[in-house]
Order: structure tokens, then C-alpha cells, then sequence
């Protein structure tokens, strides 16, 4: 298929060099995803239909669909609607498949292959080798697609519909990041068209996580879904201060749109004086009530407040309109936009309702007391005013040290001054750790369109992290979104998973513990140590460097620059967040701030309780301390010399 696209002769085609310019660019865009993938098959399973219109067919399942040049499908897209009873058939309802195949490969060659014959009741149900294989294969290089291994519940919700936003609770190793990037891939399979049109993004918490992430959907043959973070989202200016916690949480709350919202509006004053247009011979005078009128009607209306300025100009106009009519003049639009244009209607509009810069807002609302206090009257407690507000103001834009918050403080403004365009669909992975002002920032990009939020209430590890999904997708501005639970984790051995959801009580009441569907006896070690910690932690990343896979070894942020002495004194080269593995280099020393959407064959954590006690509480300490137990696929090796917490004993 690729060689067919890249024989095409366009030169007789094409009307203009614009027609042809635009062709080739397509025809380039289909060669990229038409591009094999090393050791990655063609096809994963088979399909052979009994009692419908397919009767004695057979179809093979693949990533993406291929045919033969007489233009016969050899393999069928996973996405399309014959490939569904794949994922979803079974012996309770078959839907009409009599024989699901899977196949096995190593290094890209077929290797074996494992039938179930649906419709037999003489053969037993067993789980099935080659889908346990596929899932616990180890990990080396960026994220995989699971389309092979897709279960039915995950099913469901990647093959949901557009129009709906879908929100996904899953606990560690149930799937939902994978689950996320295949409904995109998915959606773009069912509604290409229209998402062309209106674009995609994937949204995830930091630059290492969608590094991981990022040949997940190319392997699936779509190349064109942006990737970025939130704070890349709001970059509106730099960002070189830091809050404290306290002050984090009161600007990340959603009182403060009211705020900006206040502070936006207040820029607008009622006229007071008639306004005089001459044109002409004539003198057409609009006495100030007429005027407040218009102003009115434009904040009544609660329109984006440079839509109403944009608007005001044209509404006087038209008033000098009426009034020439009456006057028995017949004038047209060509001159409601002269007088539009008009030197003394666009001063009277300056006046009334002068531009507002989003930045230099936000920077007097934080410098200024009086300002803020203005318009958080009754919004914001006077403590919490003190809290938002700099201690050393700024004197411009340019040399004021923004923080995180700050920036999303600044995009709000910018929306409330000039519409945020909408996407058609967005996918918010690790949602739980946005602020109310974050998810405003994150609806605003999809407000028109639909979502997929992930995550995960266990994991949330900021102050402001919220404590109910519902709460969370009002934010959003979808609060009608279905939530879906994965219960079932298919990464984390049990045993691994067991031991972490020993915090649960302490930290998610409430929150149901993760079922894990893997077995791997002396998945978990536990080791005291009385010695010389580091050396013990070394010690241990070269026992797991013994085995096959990828290595992570997880410390509290402050213990990471001891642990890289170590390693390096030791000779042990290792990599950081976002840097890919490779079968030569595999061991990666993460911060535990970094470690959330993460995984790693083999953990070797180090002390848990500097974890904990690294974070400002202990509730956000114990969830941290959780997001590191369970990043581990087949093992996790815990190293302590200070008492564990004790909420894991």
C-alpha cells in the first residue's frame, strides 16, 4: 500500500501548483503512516464468523488495515466495527464468532499462535497465555500500545461515542492512559472528517510523561494529535517564581475567575457626556442616556468583554443611523461603518470601554491591595487576599517572577477578554492533580467539543487535588460526563499492589483497592537496612540489572543527587525522566515527584518515609509514597534505614 502511494503521479492532476502543493503534502502525510514499525506484525488475531452476513468468512485483526492491489482487505482495522467481537465476544455471547485466534510474535516473527472456539461447549474457559505474555512483556522504550491486549470493559469505553465526554477512575496498571490514546486513535478511525476540522490534544502532567507517551498513537497510524501540558497550555509569559502551598490553593481556586471576571468589567465606565458625530454638513448628537443604554445592554448581555468592545462601535453607529433616517436620509451599511469609524466614536469607545491587557491585569490585581480587595469583596476572606498578593510587586510584565498559577490566572483573563478557540476533542490524563482554575483552563479547549479525563483520586499528590470527579467535571464544564471505574489492574502484581493498598484507608476512604489479575509470587521484597543505604540501593539496581527489562529506581527528590553519586561512583550509568530506554541502558533514577504514569519492569524504591515527609502533608505525602509502590510491572524491591510509615505495617 505504501509503495501504491508512493507511485502516484500527481502532474496531470492537479489544477494549479496550490491544488498540486496541497495534494503532495497529503500524499507525504500518508506515506509517514503507512511506515512499518520495527518488530511490530501486521496482524494480532483473527476473527471467523459463523451465522451473519460474513458467514465463512475470516478476518484478520491488525493496527491498521491493508489490502491486497486488487483492493481485498487482507487486514482489517482494529477500529472497524467487524474487529469489535474481538475484544468483546464471549462464551455467554459469542456474536457470531465461532473461532478468535490470537497470535503470538517474538522480535516482530511469528511464534505461536492460540485458538478459542466460542461456540464449543465441550472446550473450557481459560485465560489465555499469549494475552498474559503480551501483558507482562517487558518494558524497554517509550510506552506500547496495547491494541492487541484491549479488554472488554476498556472496550467500551475507547469505542464510547464523540459527542459525550467520558471520564475514567483507574487505579495503577488498570489501563486508562493506554485506554485514553486508543479512544483518540479511535475517534479519528469513526470521525476523521470532523476532527480534522476541529483538532486533537493530549494533555498530560509534565514533558517526561508525554515523552513516554508519545509513539504510542504513530504506531497506530495517527500522526496529527498534539501533545502538551497544561502549563504549556497557559504560557502566556514566563514562569520563574514558585507559590507556597497555601497560596497555590487560593489562586487555583475557582472564586477567582469571580475575581478576574470583577476586574475585567470594571475597566468599563458608564458615560456621562453626549457624544457629537459629524459627517458631512450634519451634526448627529447621542445624548449620554442613549449611550449608557448601549453600554448596558453589552454587559447585561455577559458577553467576552472585546466581542462587546468590537460590538459597541457598530451600536452607536446605528443609533446615527435611526436618527438620519428620521431625519429622511437613506443611508446604507457602507455608512453605519463610516460612522463606525468615525474619530469621535472610537474615542468615545476608548473611553468607555478601553483594551484590557490579560497580563497587566493580573499583575495589578497581585501588586495592588486596593485593586484586589475591590473586586474580591466577598469572594475572598482578607487573609486569603494577603495570601495571593506579592510582597514585593513587580514593575512590569516582563521582569515579574509568574508562577504556575499565575499563568492560568493570566489565560483566564485572556478568555474573559477574547474567546479560547475549542478543540473537538481533548484527552486530560492525570487529572486528579488539577486545581478548579486549571480545569477551567483545560474546558476552555474543549467547550464546544468532548473529552476523555483520566485518572486516578488515589494518586492525587497536590494540595489542591481534587476530591471528587464530580466536583472535578463541573470545573470542567461537563458535568454531565458518564464515570467509568477500571477495577481490574493488569500491570502491578498482585502481591505489589496488595502491599500499596495498604494506604488506601489513610488517604481514599472509600476508594476501592485494585483487583490485580497477575499473579508473580516474590514479586515484593522488603529490606531493612543497618548499614550504608546507598551502597544497599546500588547493591539492589544491579541485582535487578540481572534480569530482563527496565529498571527504575525511585527516591525522594532530595535523596536523587546522593543516589546519582552513587550510581556513577559505582559505575553505573543510568538515565532520567523522558529519556528512552534502550536494551543497553536501562536503568532510570526517578524523582518521586516525576514517578506518576510511569513504569518500569523492576522498582527498586528508597526510603519511603523521606517520600512521605517530603510533601507539605501527610495525606499528599502517603499518596506520593503510593504512586511510587506501584510502578513496578514484575517487581519491587522497598530499602529503608529509617521505620517505614506506619501505614504500610
Amino acid at each position: 500500500m505504501r509503495k501504491d502511494v508512493e507511485s502516484l503521479d500527481i502532474k496531470d492532476v492537479t489544477a494549479n501548483w496550490v491544488n498540486a502543493a496541497v495534494l503532495r503534502s497529503q500524499i507525504e502525510d500518508r506515506i509517514k503512516a503507512l511506515a512499518d514499525l520495527a518488530h511490530t506484525p501486521l496482524f494480532f488475531g483473527r476473527l471467523d464468523y459463523l451465522h451473519t452476513a460474513q458467514e465463512g468468512q475470516r478476518f484478520y485483526i491488525g493496527r491498521r488495515h491493508v489490502h491486497d492491489a486488487g483492493g481485498d482487505p487482507m487486514v482489517v482495522d482494529w477500529r472497524a466495527p467487524v474487529s469489535q467481537p474481538f475484544y468483546r465476544a464471549s462464551r455467554k455471547d459469542p456474536k457470531d464468532v465461532g473461532l478468535r485466534r490470537r497470535f503470538g510474535y517474538t522480535g516482530g516473527e511469528l511464534t505461536a499462535y492460540e485458538d478459542e472456539h466460542l461456540t464449543d461447549p465441550s472446550e473450557a474457559e481459560q485465560t489465555s497465555r499469549l494475552l498474559q505474555a503480551e501483558i507482562e512483556r517487558p518494558r524497554v522504550g517509550p510506552m506500547r500500545d496495547i491494541v492487541a491486549t484491549i479488554q472488554p470493559e476498556q472496550d467500551e469505553i475507547v469505542r464510547s461515542g464523540l459527542s459525550g465526554t467520558v471520564c475514567v477512575q483507574g487505579g495503577p496498571g488498570t489501563g486508562k492512559t493506554a485506554v485514553g490514546l486508543h479512544r483518540v486513535a479511535y475517534l479519528l478511525y469513526a470521525h476523521r472528517e470532523r476532527l480534522a476540522r476541529t483538532g486533537t490534544l493530549v494533555i498530560g502532567p509534565n514533558r517526561s510523561f508525554l515523552h513516554y507517551i508519545e509513539q504510542v498513537l504513530p504506531a497506530l497510524g495517527e500522526l496529527e494529535v498534539r501533545q502538551s501540558t497544561v502549563d504549556d497550555l497557559v504560557a502566556h509569559v514566563e514562569v520563574r517564581g514558585t507559590d507556597t502551598p497555601t497560596a497555590a490553593v487560593v489562586k487555583g481556586d475557582a472564586r477567582m475567575a469571580e475575581v478576574l471576571r470583577r476586574a475585567v468589567r470594571s475597566h468599563v465606565t458608564l458615560p456621562t457626556e453626549p457624544l457629537m458625530v459629524v459627517r458631512g454638513s450634519r451634526r448627529w448628537r447621542i445624548p449620554a442616556y442613549e449611550l449608557e443604554e448601549i453600554v448596558r445592554e453589552l454587559l447585561d448581555r455577559d458577553v467576552r468583554y472585546g466581542s462587546a468592545r468590537d460590538a459597541l462601535p457598530q451600536r452607536i453607529a446605528h443609533t446615527v443611523l435611526v436618527r438620519m433616517e428620521q431625519a429622511g436620509e437613506a443611508p446604507d451599511d457602507r455608512v453605519q461603518d463610516a460612522v463606525a469609524r468615525n474619530a469621535a466614536v472610537k474615542a468615545a469607545v476608548k473611553a468607555i470601554w478601553p483594551p484590557v491587557d490579560p497580563a497587566k491585569l493580573v499583575l495589578r490585581l497581585l501588586s495592588d491591595a486596593e485593586f484586589l480587595a475591590a473586586h474580591a469583596e466577598g469572594v475572598l476572606t482578607p487573609e486569603e487576599q494577603d495570601t495571593v498578593r506579592w510582597d514585593r510587586p513587580a514593575r512590569s510584565v516582563k521582569s515579574a517572577k509568574w508562577s504556575a498559577a499565575d499563568a492560568v490566572l493570566i489565560d483566564e483573563a485572556t478568555d474573559l477578554v477574547q474567546r479560547t478557540h475549542s478543540l473537538g476533542h481533548v484527552v486530560l490524563d492525570e487529572a486528579q492533580d488539577l486545581s478548579p482554575m486549571q480545569y477551567r483552563a483545560v474546558g476552555r479547549r474543549c467547550s464546544t467539543g468532548s473529552a476523555t479525563v483520566l485518572g486516578d483520586l488515589a494518586q492525587g499528590t497536590t494540595p489542591w487535588a481534587t476530591s471528587s470527579w464530580a466536583e472535578a467535571l463541573s470545573h470542567l464544564g461537563k458535568a454531565d460526563a458518564a464515570v467509568e471505574e477500571l477495577t481490574a489492574g493488569f500491570r502491578v502484581p498482585r502481591e505489589v499492589i496488595a502491599y500499596a493498598s495498604r494506604l488506601l484507608p489513610h488517604m481514599s476512604p472509600g476508594l476501592a483497592p485494585v483487583s490485580s489479575v497477575r499473579e508473580n509470587p516474590g514479586s515484593l521484597s522488603v529490606r531493612p537496612v543497618t548499614g550504608d543505604l546507598d551502597a544497599a540501593v546500588v547493591a539492589a539496581c544491579v541485582e535487578s540489572l540481572g534480569r530482563e527489562g527496565s529498571i527504575g529506581l525511585i527516591a525522594a527528590d532530595a535523596r536523587v543527587p546522593a543516589l546519582a553519586a552513587a550510581l556513577a561512583s559505582a559505575g553505573l550509568p543510568h538515565l532520567s525522566p523522558g529519556e528512552e530506554t534502550t536494551a543497553a541502558s536501562r536503568l532510570t533514577l526517578v524523582p518521586a515527584s516525576l514517578a506518576k504514569g510511569l513504569e518500569y519492569d523492576y522498582v527498586v524504591l528508597d526510603e519511603p518515609a523521606a517520600v512521605v515527609t517530603a510533601e507539605p502533608d501527610e495525606r499528599t505525602g502517603l499518596r506520593r509514597l503510593y504512586v511510587a509502590l506501584t510502578r513496578a510491572v514484575s517487581g519491587l524491591t522497598i530499602l529503608h534505614a529509617q521505620p517505614l510509615p506506619p501505614q504500610l505495617t
